[in-house]
């Protein structure tokens, strides 16, 4: 589990690519403080497994099913990328809750500055943005970032100088893919909401009658 909040910038040191997947080494510094083998690093916000260390480097699987789900698979050695390690159970919730598991790819449509932020557009398929809501939280990238508009096309939001300068979401262009991850409540309360049973009959459990029925909407 991450929050969104990345400790570092790192560096693709190289990539060995089989017929689906990859295994990608990274350079960080931070993150190295109390790595050990089988930690969880999130790469550009995909959870990752430490496979092996050195000093300054970190090496990865990376599966098919990564390479279908997200923007890890257009990796190029000396490409910098947001890392940051699995929150401690005694630390700070300092963004919202992140898996580390990548919902989908979007795109950069527009970045524009405004005063000290910088706008940034994102188009996403509509089996993203229906889950994405104003003043809700995305991860882009593994950054944690509150969605200041929405519609049906796209999203947007607003980088302020620190996350600009310590992640590499303001160094994108229009055109660029990102990876998506959605806040993870509202994915459950959906599957919640359109459980069924094997038999076919509605679940015993949360529905809209049953929030109606108790004031919830």
């Amino acid at each position: 589990m991450f929050t969104g909040i990345v400790e570092e910038t790192g560096k693709v040191v190289s990539i060995q690519r089989g017929e689906k997947s990859s295994v990608l080494t990274l350079r960080g510094r931070k993150i190295f403080e109390d790595m050990k083998l089988g930690d969880s690093i999130a790469v550009n916000g995909v959870c990752l497994t430490v496979s092996s260390k050195t000093q300054d480097t970190f090496t990865a699987d990376v599966m098919a099913e990564t390479i279908r789900r997200s923007t890890l698979g257009s990796l190029s050695s000396g490409d910098m990328v947001n890392l940051e390690r699995a929150m401690a159970a005694n630390g700070r919730f300092g963004g919202h809750i992140v898996s580390g598991h990548i919902d989908g790819v979007g795109e950069i449509a527009g970045m524009e500055r405004e005063d000290n932020a910088i706008w940034v557009t994102v188009k996403a398929p509509g089996k993203l943005l229906k889950y994405i809501i104003e003043k809700g939280s995305i991860a882009i990238d593994g950054i944690s970032l509150t969605v200041a508009y929405v519609d049906d096309v796209c999203f947007k939001v607003s980088l302020i100088p620190h996350t600009a300068g310590h992640t590499t979401l303001s160094g994108k262009r229009a055109g660029d893919f990102v990876n998506l991850e959605n806040d993870v409540v509202g994915k459950y309360v959906e599957r919640l909401l359109r459980f069924e049973e094997p038999d076919g009959k509605a679940g015993q459990g949360i529905s809209l009658q049953f929030l109606q029925e108790n004031g919830f909407c």
